[in-house]
């Protein structure tokens, strides 16, 4: 309980404690889920999900998967206009499937989605950013070597960001809040451990 005295509030200890906890849990978190077992995309997908259902409007880009599917695109429309997806690449493949020359045509269209992550997080525009793939486009080192910090240095403190991708490179853990790592200890006959 807090009390108004010679102009000052002076809050009880259990009051001062709840209204830190409270701050806290507005501050936005990094996350990074990584690993060569399958779920990282639908992990995330959950916490954006559950972030929507409590209010928050979250975006998700995903990199290197190619273009969806008209029946996955169609199924994520439906959780507009709180969850919004975006992808930029144009090609029907993974990216690490793709000729040379196809690369290089997509390249353009992953650094376009980049820059649209870069102006989400500089306008503020959602609660959560979900970069899906963005730790392969980072280690296969398709944007510039400072593109995690300077997606952080853009970020507000109240916005979570979580990256996902099938390895996690040097020096990205040290910027996350919590890092999960999805492992394949059993493959079943239908899956394969190394899709992610």
């Amino acid at each position: 309980m807090c009390k108004k005295t010679s102009g000052k509030t002076v809050c009880e200890p259990a009051q001062r404690e709840a209204q830190k906890e409270e701050r806290e849990m507005k501050k936005g978190k990094v996350h990074i889920i990584f690993g060569t077992g399958m779920g990282k995309t639908a992990m995330a997908l959950g916490r954006g999900v559950s972030a929507a259902m409590h209010g928050r409007k979250v975006i998700m880009i995903q990199f290197l998967k190619g273009v969806l599917s008209h029946e996955t695109a169609d199924g994520l429309k439906q959780l507009e206009p709180a969850f919004k997806v975006f992808r930029f690449e144009k090609q029907n493949e993974y990216y690490e499937n793709l000729s040379e020359e196809g690369k290089k045509e997509e390249l353009c269209n992953i650094q376009n989605g980049y820059n649209f992550a870069k102006k989400v997080l500089c306008t503020g525009e959602c609660d959560m950013l979900i970069l899906d793939e963005f730790l392969g486009v980072l280690d296969q080192k398709l944007v510039g070597d400072d593109a995690l910090e300077t997606l952080l240095a853009a970020r507000e403190e109240n916005v979570d960001l979580i990256l996902t991708g099938k390895v996690c490179p040097a020096g990205a853990e040290e910027h996350a809040d919590e890092v999960t790592r999805l492992e394949c200890l059993k493959p079943s006959n239908d899956h394969a451990c190394m899709n992610g």
